[in-house]
């Protein structure tokens, strides 16, 4: 039976309209208070016994039309050792995460055995809802082990896809082809938030490099996609920071009339960039708060949270805490963009998920996430715990965020907030 879904957006606002008096807000409430609370739950226990489920990324594929919730989709493959990942898997809730489906393989996304003793895996991957066709395209990348580990080096890498259609087939596995040689080596958008532009185009941030060159650099892919395939039509501008590994991860998200990048680095820092067309970019600056201080990160990746008209940076950074914990991955923070300095307002800063324990060897690291806005009330931040001390034996945690105010609408625009010595220029 093909299902009937209903665009996220349409949904969110139905739900805001029908809600009104329901949920008390304080309206003209702080950006610094945009968070009421926030509660963590455990939705798969891989500490005890099971699959430890990692990756966990989520989208809104919209609602029957016999409920008012919508159906969230997830993604999600399990983990056994160091960057060495199952088969990807897919799970859905109708109840807005209270339950899941038991998680069901994406064919696509399985192991190729190749000739030459490698294994050709698929991670990464990130679903989003393409409410033009109705599909669901999940996308990531391929990856290569031998010998039951990670294989180094790496063959060429780039971007897959699978596409699973409103009745709920799946396509077969196809690469997003870019025939560029400053991608000969590498071009990849693993863990990268896209975007769905008004004509059902998506712009998706991808990282690459060519043969010979060790720092990847940054830009972004408009495709046009017809529901079964994805294809280049433009290509951005670059964005280069040549320190070790170079930029890695961006994510995207559309904010007050521009498009804004945040980039993993391996200088110590994190990155932001605009560009008011999501093609041609300034050039990133560091990430900092809202009182000059540059966020010391540690070659992690940010994640875009918007709400109403605010946006919010879900990341880890250094604190006074975590000095002995591997690349600074827990705890998990929250913190609010300011839109005229584009920079993090640091009385905004929440946690999302905290240490788990005192032994650095032992927390739970939480490098790999992804945010969520289920509803004007609501948004969600769901991660896998990585826990090589304990086997790799981890659980699937999601933090539910409720907000004060359903609108959040600060002041300022971001033409005016791009200042000061490291800014990026016109």
């Amino acid at each position: 039976m093909r299902a009937l879904f209903l665009h996220p957006v349409l949904w969110g606002c139905a739900w805001l309209l029908s809600s009104i008096g329901a949920h008390p807000a304080r309206a003209g409430a702080s950006i610094a208070d945009a968070v009421a609370r926030i509660e963590r739950t455990v939705v798969w226990n891989g500490r005890i016994s099971g699959t430890t489920w990692f990756h966990p990324r989520a989208c809104l594929v919209g609602s029957p039309a016999a409920t008012n919730d919508p159906i969230v989709f997830m993604t999600l493959q399990e983990i056994t050792g160091s960057d060495y990942y199952g088969q990807v898997h897919w799970t859905t809730s109708a109840d807005l995460g209270q339950t899941w489906r038991e998680p069901e393989p994406i064919p696509a996304f399985g192991r190729n055995r190749l000739p030459n003793g490698l294994e050709e895996g698929v991670c990464d991957v990130v679903p989003q809802y393409h409410p033009q066709t109705g599909a669901v395209l999940a996308m990531g990348h391929n990856v290569y082990y031998r010998a039951g580990r990670l294989a180094r080096p790496q063959e060429k890498r780039f971007p897959v896809y699978a596409v699973r259609t409103p009745d709920g087939r799946w396509s077969e596995r196809r690469r997003l082809r870019w025939e560029d040689p400053r991608g000969s080596a590498i071009y990849t958008c693993g863990c990268g938030e896209r975007l769905l532009m008004d004509n059902g185009d998506v712009l998706v941030p991808i990282s690459f490099a060519p043969a010979g060159q060790t720092h990847r650099m940054a830009t972004t892919l408009l495709c046009a996609f017809n529901g079964r395939e994805l294809t280049v039509r433009k290509v951005g501008s670059e964005l280069s920071n040549p320190v070790q590994r170079g930029l890695l991860e961006p994510s995207l998200v559309r904010w007050r009339g521009q498009c804004l990048m945040t980039i993993r680095a391996e200088d110590g820092r994190g990155y932001i960039a605009r560009s008011a067309d999501g093609l041609r970019w300034a050039a990133p600056r560091p990430w900092a708060f809202d009182d000059g201080e540059l966020l010391a990160m540690s070659t992690t990746q940010q994640h875009w949270l918007p709400h109403g008209g605010c946006l919010h940076l879900v990341y880890t950074r250094r604190t006074r805490d975590n000095d002995a914990v591997m690349r600074w991955r827990a705890p998990l923070f929250i913190a609010a963009v300011d839109p005229l300095s584009l920079r993090l307002i640091r009385a905004s800063e929440r946690v999302v998920f905290p240490m788990d324990a005192r032994d650095p060897a032992r927390v739970a690291r939480m490098g790999n996430f992804h945010p969520l806005a289920v509803s004007p009330f609501e948004s969600w931040v769901t991660t896998g715990e990585e826990r090589p001390a304990d086997g790799w034996k981890g659980d699937l945690l999601l933090a539910r965020i409720l907000w004060t105010n359903p609108s959040c609408v600060p002041s300022g625009s971001l033409e005016s907030g791009w200042t000061g010595s490291n800014a990026p220029g016109p």
